[in-house]
């Protein structure tokens, strides 16, 4: 039972990648990782603003502590010199107080510089390598786009592509049909002419009507012929006679032109 759960589940991955890999347009991808890593480089740029309004933040504390604690040190000098020695001691115990708050505060200002300065590096870095990976996807999309008409283009030459796969279907379809229906005439003009089938029209004719129509035919060529002949024979046959004639008129007039000896 696991053998079998094994092999439907890798079935069923190997059907869900063909599917995905069919769908799956690299053009969609590589905009859709462009896009994740502007994403990216936006959220770095931000941490750089945060840090920066931190470590400002932090440079007007400063001021701010460095400014009371420059105030304190006056007001103990002043309490000094009117000889209030108490004012000058509380004077400059709040001033060691605030110079800690300073201390710890210009820590924290060189730590957040440095981190300002790392992500800034990297905020720059990032950038460059969004930059070439949008020029290396627009070469990539552009070089799929022209292989892909490529392929078009080819697969409708050689015929093998989905629509022009169907052009041929119809048109083979339309062959046959045609080659049928031909077919089907012919076979239903030679069953008319042998008399197998009738024709309701009444306008056939049957095999021996046909046949006498073709021998009249052919009777009245022949005989249309022979009277071309007998044409040509009578005008030759008068022409013989005329000219027959003529001699023996002149046969016949020779003997008297001849004279005659009677005899002693």
């Amino acid at each position: 039972m696991s053998g079998v759960m094994k092999r439907m589940g890798m079935l069923f991955r190997a059907k869900a990648n063909k599917a995905l890999d069919r769908a799956e347009d690299p053009r969609e991808t590589l905009d859709y990782s462009y896009q994740k890593q502007l994403e990216l480089l936006q959220k770095v740029r931000r941490g750089v603003a945060d840090v920066a309004t931190s470590r400002k933040r932090l440079e007007l504390q400063l001021n701010q502590l460095q400014t009371q604690s420059t105030k304190l040190e006056d007001q103990g000098r002043k309490a000094l010199a009117l000889g209030r020695e108490d004012l000058a001691r509380e004077a400059l115990s709040r001033r060691a107080a605030l110079q800690q708050q300073v201390t710890d505060l210009e820590t924290q200002h060189a730590t957040l510089q440095g981190e300002e300065e790392k992500l800034t590096l990297a905020a720059q870095r990032l950038q460059a390598k969004v930059d070439a990976f949008r020029t290396k996807k627009e070469t990539i999309k552009a070089t799929y786009t022209a292989a892909q008409a490529q392929t078009r283009i080819g697969e409708a030459f050689s015929g093998i592509s989905e629509e022009m796969g169907d052009v041929g279907l119809a048109i083979q379809r339309a062959e046959d049909k045609t080659a049928q229906l031909q077919a089907r005439a012919g076979a239903i003009d030679e069953l008319l002419a042998s008399g197998a089938l009738d024709d309701q029209s009444g306008m056939a004719k049957d095999d021996i009507q046909a046949e006498l129509d073709r021998l009249s035919g052919g009777t009245d060529v022949e005989l249309e012929l022979q009277r071309m002949k007998a044409e040509l024979a009578g005008g030759t046959g008068d022409q013989q006679a005329i000219e027959g004639g003529k001699d023996q008129s002149q046969s016949q007039q020779q003997p008297q032109d001849t004279p005659r000896f009677d005899k002693q």
